[in-house]
């Protein structure tokens, strides 16, 4: 999720109109409103003081709002809590261990996203099962969502 889908889904969380959330940061009057459509759209991306202005009027870290870094633990964590904000994702328990879970309740990507994690599951497997090489799992991987079962091969040969 890109730093202006942050803002507007954190800033929709507080119940706040983009005018408000200008005014609250130090925009005037007759700006504010813009200022922050052009961060929501990507039309502008703010810099890091203005970042830390918003997130702190939203109630948040910078970090939850920033896009994050996924080479670090902190970046992987909050890849998974936007994952959760975005696409219902939840983590439970599953036979002592943490386990990420679609949500089906108020998860209107739930069948979308189901679709695509069986068909990575099933592909995970056969490569478990010695059905396919690690190589063709990863050729598969690689050029997802343009390969199938059945283009592997072609893959493979190109």
């Amino acid at each position: 999720m890109a730093i202006g889908q942050r803002i507007k889904y954190f800033r929709n969380l507080k119940g706040m109109t983009q005018k408000e959330l200008g005014l609250a940061v130090g925009f005037t009057d007759k700006t504010s409103d813009v200022r922050i459509a052009q961060y929501e759209s990507e039309a502008r991306v703010p810099k890091e003081d203005m970042l830390k202005s918003i997130a702190e009027v939203l109630g948040v870290s910078p970090g939850a709002i920033a896009i994050p870094e996924i080479d670090t633990y902190d970046g992987v964590m909050r890849t998974l809590f936007a994952l959760e904000d975005m696409y219902g994702f939840k983590i439970k328990n599953f036979d002592g261990e943490p386990c990420l879970t679609l949500e089906k309740v108020f998860n209107p990507n739930f069948s979308i996203l189901f679709e695509k994690f069986l068909a990575w599951q099933q592909m995970s497997e056969k490569c478990l099962n010695d059905e396919i090489t690690k190589e063709e799992y990863d050729k598969w991987r690689y050029h997802y969502p343009q390969s199938s079962l059945s283009d592997i091969n072609e893959i493979l040969n190109s």
